[in-house]
C-alpha cells in the first residue's frame, strides 16, 4: 500500500509551510513515529513524523519549497516492491528522482546508510524523550552527512538536547563556534534584533515574504476588526533600576522583573487579563506574559513566560534566556509562543519614548514600554529633582475592557514598580 505524507498544519494559523530539510532520501526505511521531514511553520521549525512503516518512495515538495496545508508532500510506500510503483503514481517527479536507482537489499542498506532515529536501540538514549531522540534539524541532518549515530551522542543543549556543534565533536572535528547572546543594560536584555535595513533588500527589488513575515502580516490584518483604544502612563524606575543592579549579577533580567511585575499587577486585574470570543468574556486559569521579540530574518516570535506570577525571578529569568536561545534557532514548540494572555512590547532599547503596540489576535491587551531616562520633576516640596521615568501605552480591545480598567490596571502597575520593587524578588 502507498501512502501520502501531507503538509501537516502546525499552528491554528497555518496555512502553508516551507520545507527545511528532509532527514529520509528516497528508498530509505522509515519507521512509524520517525522523523522524515523538517517543516518551517509560522513561527518555528517542526519535526515531522512518520504515520505509517515503509520506505520514502519519492519526494514531491523539495527543501527551500513551500506547499499548503493538507496537500502530499512524499508519498510512502510499504514495502521495496511498491517504490516504483509509487513513483509512478507521483502527479510529477523531481529532477533528481526521475529514475532512481534499485533500492540495495535491506542489510546492505543497514550497513551503508546511517540511521538518524533507530526504531530499536539496544539501550536508551541519555537524550531520549519518551522513545524520541530529542536533536536540532542541523544536527540531525549533519549526523547523516557525518555518519554519526545519535544514540552515541550527549546533547550539550537546553533539556539535553542535541545540537550541531556536539555531532561535530562526535565526528573528530572541531565545533564551529555559535554566537553567544550578548548581555544588554537596556531595559528589556535581549539580543538587539537587526534592523530592518539589514535585510538582503535592493533597490528597485522585489522580496518574497518569509513565513514568519507572512504569519505577522495576516496576524495584524485580523486585529483591524477589533475596536482597540489606548492609555498612556509614566512610571518612575529609581526603583526598580536599584533593585535590577542589585540582582543581575545572579542572571536576572529587566524583562523577567517587568515581566514579572506586570503578572504580580494581573493577578488584582483579571479583566485586563482576559479576551474575547463569540461566547463572551473568556477568563484563563493562568498568567502567561508574552514578549515580542523580532528575529533577525525577519518577522516576530512572542515567547511566552507561562504562571509568571507563581515562578521566582529568579527561574523566570532563567526560562526567558532559554526560551530566547531556542527562539532564534526556530525550536520553539507551539504552546511555548501562543500560549499568551497578555504581551509586553519594548522598543526602549531603541531610545523610543513612547509607542502604540498592535493587538495580538486572541488577547485583550498589549502593553507597549518605552525607554527609562532621566527627567526633570517636581518634588512634593515644590522643588525640582531628577528621576528616571519611563512611559508606556497599553493597548486594550474595548469589547472587554472599558478605560478605567486599564487606568486601574496602570496605576497599580505603577505603585508596584515605584514604591514596592523589592517585593517582585518574593
Amino acid at each position: 500500500m502507498i501512502h501520502d505524507i501531507f503538509m501537516p498544519a502546525l499552528s491554528s494559523t497555518m496555512t502553508e509551510g516551507k520545507i527545511v530539510s528532509w532527514v529520509k532520501s528516497p528508498g530509505d526505511k522509515v519507521a512509524k513515529g520517525e522523523t522524515v521531514v523538517v517543516v518551517e511553520s509560522d513561527k518555528a521549525d517542526m519535526d515531522v513524523e512518520s504515520f505509517y512503516e515503509g520506505y520514502l518512495a519519492i519526494i514531491l515538495v523539495e527543501a527551500g519549497q513551500e506547499a499548503p496545508v493538507g496537500q502530499a508532500i512524499a508519498l510512502i510506500a510499504e514495502t521495496q516492491e511498491e517504490i516504483a510503483q509509487a513513483q509512478q503514481k507521483a502527479p510529477s517527479s523531481p529532477s533528481k528522482t526521475a529514475e532512481p536507482t534499485p533500492p540495495p537489499p535491506p542489510e546492505t542498506k543497514a550497513e551503508t546508510t546511517p540511521t538518524v532515529i533507530p526504531s530499536a536501540a539496544p539501550a536508551p538514549s541519555p537524550n531520549a524523550h519518551n522513545g524520541r531522540i530529542v536533536a536540532s534539524p542541523r544536527a540531525k541532518k549533519l549526523a547523516q552527512e557525518l555518519k554519526v549515530n545519535l544514540n552515541a551522542v550527549e546533547g550539550s543543549g537546553p533539556y539535553g538536547r542535541i545540537v550541531a556543534e556536539d555531532i561535530e565533536r562526535a565526528a573528530g572535528k572541531t565545533p564551529t563556534p555559535t554566537a553567544t547572546l550578548p548581555q544588554s543594560p537596556a531595559p528589556i536584555a535581549t539580543p538587539k534584533p537587526a534592523p530592518a535595513a539589514s535585510l538582503p533588500v535592493t533597490a528597485g527589488e522585489t522580496v518574497p515574504l518569509t513565513t514568519f513575515q507572512k504569519a505577522v502580516v495576516q496576524n495584524m490584518v485580523a486585529t483591524l476588526q477589533v475596536p482597540t483604544f489606548h492609555v498612556g502612563y509614566t512610571i518612575t524606575t529609581d526603583g526598580l533600576d536599584r533593585l535590577y543592579k542589585q540582582i543581575k549579577s545572579k542572571g536576572v533580567t529587566m524583562t523577567a522583573l517587568l515581566a514579572k511585575a506586570v503578572a504580580v499587577t494581573l493577578q488584582k486585574h483579571p479583566l485586563v487579563n482576559a479576551s474575547y470570543s463569540d461566547q463572551g468574556i473568556q477568563s484563563p486559569q493562568s498568567i502567561n506574559v508574552a514578549i515580542a521579540v523580532a528575529m533577525d530574518d525577519g518577522g516576530l516570535i512572542t515567547p511566552v513566560l507561562q504562571n509568571a506570577d507563581q515562578v521566582d525571578i529568579y527561574s523566570l529569568s532563567r526560562t526567558w534566556k532559554d526560551l530566547v536561545e531556542r527562539a532564534r534557532t526556530k525550536q520553539l514548540q507551539p504552546q511555548e509562543y501562543n500560549s499568551g494572555t497578555f504581551t509586553l512590547s519594548n522598543l526602549g532599547m531603541f531610545g523610543v519614548d513612547r509607542f502604540d503596540a498592535i493587538l495580538p489576535p486572541g488577547q485583550g491587551s498589549i502593553l507597549a514600554i518605552g525607554a527609562s531616562r532621566p527627567q526633570v520633576v517636581a518634588t512634593p516640596e515644590g522643588l525640582f529633582g531628577v528621576k528616571r521615568q519611563m512611559a508606556v501605552t497599553i493597548t486594550c480591545d474595548h469589547r472587554v475592557i472599558y478605560g478605567a480598567h486599564a487606568a486601574a490596571f496602570l496605576q497599580d502597575l505603577a505603585k508596584l514598580i515605584e514604591t514596592n520593587a523589592q517585593s517582585l524578588t518574593l
